[in-house]
């Protein structure tokens, strides 16, 4: 007879890893580390305000650290790391989920707009994989999850900067997956749609200021962007984020969480 075991059964003896969460102060970030958390690992969090991380050690069962970091400084990546391997030894699980999302038509996206959405959503990712890679590979195994967008898969107006840069955070997973097949690491990318996060509300904010719809209208707006007509919750992005990190056949890939919208 066919047996058949849900995630929670296959984790009841899991072993404890090291992990490191990027954008861990509020939102998605927050979510994963609260999940890998409850799950006995241990859990290194980084962001640029050091009293949102701060809360969301405080929110967790297990082991964490806290290091404040911009990881739009080139050298902040390897700082981050180092600190972590300092206490706990090298990094097995990284979730590379901090970013940024702002908006503007193409002619009046300037060079700072582009690069920060470069810098933070692509060239940070690039260097803390980097940094981690080799820790994992001698280990002979690691986690490599990358927080993506339905941006990374489509392209969309007023959002070129954001769409280039997830679209290069995507093609970097499939590299590095091609590059570590059989290693025992594994690189993976969720792609939201609209997470109801603090992102949202400055979006919506946006579309406030520079137009005659009203917030609730223009929150409702990006609501029905998505297949099931709502917002996408951050603890979904995080379960997906989880069964990625728990998963050691799926590799290279990227998981679409919109309720259906892009169908991709």
């Amino acid at each position: 007879m066919w047996q058949v075991r849900c995630l929670a059964d296959e984790l009841t003896d899991v072993k404890p890893r090291t992990c490191l969460v990027t954008g861990a102060g509020r939102g998605v970030g927050a979510c994963i580390a609260r999940r890998l958390s409850g799950a006995g690992h241990r859990v290194g969090l980084t962001a640029r305000t050091a009293s949102e991380l701060e809360e969301t050690a405080e929110g967790l069962p297990g082991p964490s650290l806290v290091v404040e970091a911009d990881l739009t400084d080139p050298g902040a990546a390897d700082s981050v790391v180092d600190r972590v391997e300092e206490v706990w030894g090298p990094v097995e699980i990284l979730v590379a989920n901090a970013g940024v999302a702002r908006s503007a038509p193409l002619a009046r996206t300037d060079d700072e707009l582009w690069n920060l959405h470069i810098e933070l959503n692509l060239s940070a990712a690039f260097r803390c994989i980097r940094r981690t890679l080799p820790g994992m590979v001698a280990g002979g195994w690691g986690r490599i999850v990358a927080t993506g967008s339905t941006a990374s898969r489509s392209g969309a107006k007023y959002v070129c900067a954001y769409t280039a840069s997830k679209h290069g955070l995507l093609g970097l997973v499939r590299a590095v997956a091609a590059e570590t097949s059989g290693s025992g690491v594994t690189i993976n990318a969720v792609c939201p749609g609209f997470v109801d996060t603090r992102v949202v509300d400055e979006a919506v904010a946006n579309v406030a200021a520079l137009t005659a719809v009203e917030p609730t209208a223009a929150r409702e707006q990006f609501a029905t962007m998505q297949g099931h007509g709502r917002l996408i919750d951050p603890d979904e992005v995080a379960r997906a984020i989880f069964f990625l990190v728990n998963e050691e056949s799926i590799n290279g890939q990227s998981l679409v969480i919109d309720g259906g919208a892009l169908l991709a």
